[in-house]
């Protein structure tokens, strides 16, 4: 006959034990919260960044609208679907233009102002040109 190991001896080396399989369930949970956190900041950001994108072409548009050169002169507002938008106009005042020569141009700053129904805005400064009035 052969012996053969009792079959009321412990065996170690099946299985898990509970410290072990407690360790593995700690760090998933810890990993999926990281994932979860980074997920989240990516929808407010991707969020934002489509807010933003929107405020920019709205302006862009309100900038394509503006009234002639000629007619370039004070401020307006208004709204464009949810947004509102201003439009502050301005003689440019700078020490590189010299207003006595005559040119037929006078540079006016143009800010555009827009801001979405959520409150976030954005600005865009510009300089155009206006035909000076004629003596």
């Amino acid at each position: 006959m052969s012996q053969s190991a009792a079959p009321d001896a412990p065996r170690r080396n099946e299985g898990f034990t509970l410290i072990e399989v407690l360790v593995a369930l700690v760090v998933v949970t810890i990993s999926i919260s990281a994932l979860s956190q980074l997920m989240a900041s990516n929808r407010r950001v991707a969020g934002a960044l489509d807010t933003h994108l929107s405020l920019v072409e709205t302006a862009r548009g309100i900038e394509t609208a503006l009234p002639d050169r000629a007619m370039l002169a004070g401020n307006s507002a208004g709204e464009s679907g949810d947004y509102r938008w201003a439009v502050f106009t301005r003689p440019f005042e700078s020490n590189l233009v010299d207003r006595s020569l005559p040119t037929p141009w006078i540079p006016q700053f143009v800010a555009i102002r827009v801001q979405s129904p959520q409150g976030v805005s954005v600005q865009v400064n510009t300089i155009r040109l206006q035909a000076r009035p004629k003596q």
